[in-house]
């Protein structure tokens, strides 16, 4: 097998031929079918997948190259490529450990992926099994009904994953665009501290990335006022979020944290936002380092992205159906106080109790095109979005490509770069200019990130916008693409290149401070770690963050990673418009194709 063409073609990696090789040779063998497993399962994880399934490979032949010159190579049937694998030292069932994992169901594992897999179930099945009601369920009810005033939704969702988290160690809230994920979790964690009033009840936030630990706390130190609590429990509710990296305890140089099992964190509850992008190794290191009482809270949209690294574990969670198990069932209605029989479906799964999906949106009303839009896309229905997006609306507009994307963005910049030359502060300029964002499926070509983020500067150079010379101008935006703990600056953090106020002849980088809500500081720009200009992001860094108008610029031809979780993601980033750039046959095939992460995590909890 020529592994060098397939290499030069693109349709594999280098580091997947080294691989097979490094396979074929530690178990004393050319065999084709080993060297092709070996390759694929190292492929399918750098494209995001746990675990290669065999039987489905074997439908079709491997390796098809991006641009379709070829037809890629034949793949052996899946019966006799697996007996095959099952003779070769290097391939195993786990126990004792070999560097390829085959299981039962033919889904081939890099070993740490499978046991990583396999914690995972068993940790989370364990918390989930294991319940701890904060309170006698008359206690808890009367707490559930002054922090959630009745409402004319019912069930009031909200209320009910309150209630379900304060009963279980282990609560998966999720939710569309507005639907109050934040809202519910202030009020929980009112709830049960009310519930332990003498006891010190140790909480966390935590959030992949460092905009989306930003937004959180905001959204907390915000809603916190309205609390129907005392200022004595309002006060005890954190505000502080930390990114997931810095609360663990990352090590420079090491892909293991400082707390794991042997040193937990110190927490009672922990809240972890936009679990979506969290990939299964992490979730896994998470789940080490939570001591086993410990309550977890994960939120998120399970129709969103899934993480960049490998694994779907939020989608993993929720998938199989929603509702509750008949008598967890009565428990909930018994300390809400809501209906839920009629509204609930059979349970399904042994997590199923744990899933909370709230399908209120507050954010959107029913007229809303952002709010149709965003559920005609979740629901395959590429003809009912396309008549929803030519329909005349005040939050969404269609522009099939008679005007460029960079010139649409360089428009709903010029806004920031006014204030900025009006001599406006580093806050109120970054406000100005998160109202808006571009944002790209692609990072290469005319209509990715780095041909609309050369043309967006180039116009507002022309327009006097932008002026100076290099990398280092006034006004340029900045995305951070690697972690430095010391200057608290994480991957996917956004900043502006501004003046400082105290000297304006000098440029500084000014981020958003993670320890302080609403406040700016300001770095020296030659400290920075890998960054660059982002006046364009991809729909994936844009994950955490919301903007009151988004642009989505969509290439002229398909590509791999358009999808509808990708569609869905960038439309429901906008808060009051959204505006879509991209021919018609585009969006329809991104809406007909869903992203598939193969991975065992579900059945594992079966077993």
């Amino acid at each position: 097998m020529d592994f060098e063409n397939l290499v030069r073609s693109g349709a594999l990696r280098e580091l997947d031929r080294q691989f097979a090789r490094f396979i074929c040779r530690l178990a004393g063998s050319d065999s084709r079918e080993l060297a092709l497993a070996a390759a694929l399962v190292s492929q399918r994880t750098g494209e995001g997948h746990v675990c290669a399934d065999l039987h489905a490979e074997a439908q079709a032949p491997l390796f098809a190259p991006p641009q379709g010159q070829a037809n890629g190579e034949p793949a052996p049937p899946a019966a006799a490529w697996i007996e095959a694998l099952g003779r070769f030292p290097v391939v195993g069932a786990g126990e004792p450990p070999t560097p390829l994992v085959l299981d039962a169901a033919g889904r081939l594992y890099l070993h740490r992926y499978w046991d990583y897999e396999r914690q995972l179930a068993a940790d989370l099945l364990a918390r989930h099994q294991s319940e701890q009601a904060a309170a006698a369920p008359k206690t808890i009810r009367q707490g559930l009904e002054r922090l959630f005033p009745p409402t004319a939704v019912t069930p009031d969702w909200q209320k009910v994953a309150a209630g379900a988290a304060a009963l279980r160690r282990l609560t998966i809230i999720s939710g569309g665009p507005g639907t109050g994920k934040t809202t519910t979790v202030i009020r929980l964690l009112a709830l049960l501290l009310e519930l332990q009033p003498k006891a010190d009840l140790r909480i966390a936030l935590a959030a992949p990335t460092g905009k989306a630990a930003v937004r959180l706390q905001e959204s907390i130190a915000q809603n916190k006022a309205d609390l129907k609590a005392t200022p004595a429990i309002r006060e005890r509710i954190p505000e502080r979020v930390s990114t997931l990296h810095r609360l663990l305890g990352a090590r420079p140089d090491s892909v293991f944290f400082r707390h794991h099992r042997d040193n937990p964190l110190p927490l009672d509850v922990l809240v972890l936002d936009e679990a979506s992008m969290v990939d299964m190794a992490l979730m896994t290191k998470l789940c080490w380092a939570l001591p086993a009482e410990a309550r977890l809270i994960l939120l998120g949209d399970k129709d969103q992205l899934a993480s960049v690294e490998a694994g779907a574990v939020l989608g993993d969670l929720c998938a199989g159906g929603e509702g509750f198990s008949a008598g967890f069932r009565q428990q909930l209605e018994a300390v809400t106080g809501e209906p839920l029989a009629s509204a609930d479906a059979t349970a399904a799964g042994p997590l199923a109790d744990a899933v909370v999906v709230l399908r209120h949106s507050y954010r959107f009303a029913g007229e809303s095109g952002i709010g149709r839009l965003a559920a005609a896309v979740n629901a395959g229905d590429a003809p009912g979005a396309a008549a929803i997006l030519r329909q005349p609306q005040a939050d969404l507009e269609w522009i099939p490509g008679q005007r460029p994307a960079a010139e649409i963005a360089a428009e709903a910049y010029a806004d920031y770069l006014q204030a900025m030359a009006q001599g406006a502060d580093p806050r109120t300029v970054f406000d100005r200019f998160e109202a808006f964002r571009c944002l790209c499926a692609l990072r290469h070509g005319p209509s990715g990130v780095s041909g609309i983020n050369r043309t967006v500067e180039q116009r507002l150079r022309a327009r006097g916008l932008v002026r100076g010379d290099g990398l280092w101008f006034a006004g340029r935006p900045v995305m951070i693409g690697a972690n430095d703990y010391n200057l608290r600056l994480f991957n996917g953090d956004l900043g502006l290149i501004l003046p400082d106020p105290e000297a304006p002849e000098r440029l500084l980088a000014w981020f958003p401070d993670p320890r302080a809500a609403g406040r700016m500081r300001g770095i020296l720009p030659a400290r920075l770690p890998r960054h660059e200009t982002a006046f364009a992001i991809t729909v994936h860094k844009s994950q955490g963050s919301e903007f009151d108008q988004v642009l989505l610029a969509l290439p002229e031809r398909p590509a791999p990673v358009l999808s509808r979780e990708l569609l869905y993601t960038a439309i429901t980033r906008a808060a009051k418009r959204f505006l879509l750039q991209g021919p018609e046959e585009i969006v329809a095939d991104m809406i007909h194709s869903r992203t598939v992460r193969n991975s065992g995590l579900r059945e594992k909890f079966e077993v």
